[in-house]
């Protein structure tokens, strides 16, 4: 039949040479396998391959980026692969790695629903501005240095208002007007003591009642040295005061300390 032509092996027939073919063209058949073979395998060079044929199947049915039992790993072209299991990490560059001594369970604690915002059994995160939001979580036997408090703005009020403890524990307050109304001091954290001091401007200049809870919401008028009264018989009408207010129940009731009445520096 002549010889075969062929460049790759799939291409190669088996049967052949026939027994019938002229020996003559044996010589043309063993020039042809081996030229197939060096085409077939460019890169092997002068080295043996000592690989087995079970060592080559891992190959087999292989996806790049995704990892399967018992096969190679080969990443996609991203470098990525989508699960890797292993006994040890090391992290670093060759020759100086840093063995990962984390267990799975303690690296999942920075498994977080929101930045910034303290969640049980997870690590404390901060947002980019750097705020830790403890969402009422208990901070337990901190040793504080060179701390400050934020300093809210409740405005200038001329009626009925809440002063909102979620907005800080320190705020400015105007007063105008000369009306007669309520001030609630609302979300105190239940069961626990809660503390607000006002820097006031001109406080005495209406007749305000201070409540627990909201303004209109029915709840204990805040307790004073000598009863429950009103800014214009305890405060300045015209003038800077600093008050305090403490609850030591959640917020059911509030007590009321002058800290300071008509403050000046001249």
């Amino acid at each position: 039949m002549g010889v075969e032509t062929a460049t790759f092996i799939s291409q190669l027939s088996a049967t052949n040479p026939l027994g019938t073919d002229p020996i003559s063209e044996g010589d043309d058949q063993i020039r042809l396998v081996k030229d197939v073979l060096q085409k077939q395998f460019t890169t092997l060079g002068a080295a043996a391959v000592t690989t087995t044929a079970a060592e080559v199947n891992v190959l087999d049915g292989v996806t790049a980026g995704t990892a399967s039992a018992s096969k190679a790993v080969v990443l996609d072209s991203n470098a990525a692969v989508n699960a890797v299991k292993t006994a040890a990490l090391h992290i670093g560059a060759s020759g100086s790695e840093t063995a990962v001594t984390a267990t799975g369970a303690e690296l999942n604690y920075n498994d977080i629903t929101t930045l910034g915002t303290v969640q049980t059994s997870k690590a404390v995160t901060a947002t980019a501005a750097g705020i830790v939001n403890h969402a009422d979580y208990v901070v337990q036997r901190p040793q504080m240095k060179d701390y400050s408090e934020t300093v809210a703005a409740a405005g200038s009020q001329t009626s009925a208002f809440n002063l909102d403890l979620e907005s800080g524990n320190v705020q400015t307050l105007t007063m105008s007007g000369g009306g007669t109304f309520n001030i609630g001091i609302i979300n105190a954290l239940g069961s626990h003591s809660n503390s607000l001091t006002i820097l006031g401007t001109n406080l005495g200049s209406v007749t305000a009642t201070f409540y627990a809870g909201a303004h209109d919401g029915g709840g204990n008028k805040v307790y004073w040295v000598d009863g429950d009264d009103t800014t214009n018989n305890l405060l300045t009408s015209s003038g800077t005061d600093v008050v305090t207010f403490t609850s030591f129940d959640g917020g059911t009731k509030f007590y009321g300390f002058i800290a300071g009445k008509d403050m000046t520096n001249s």
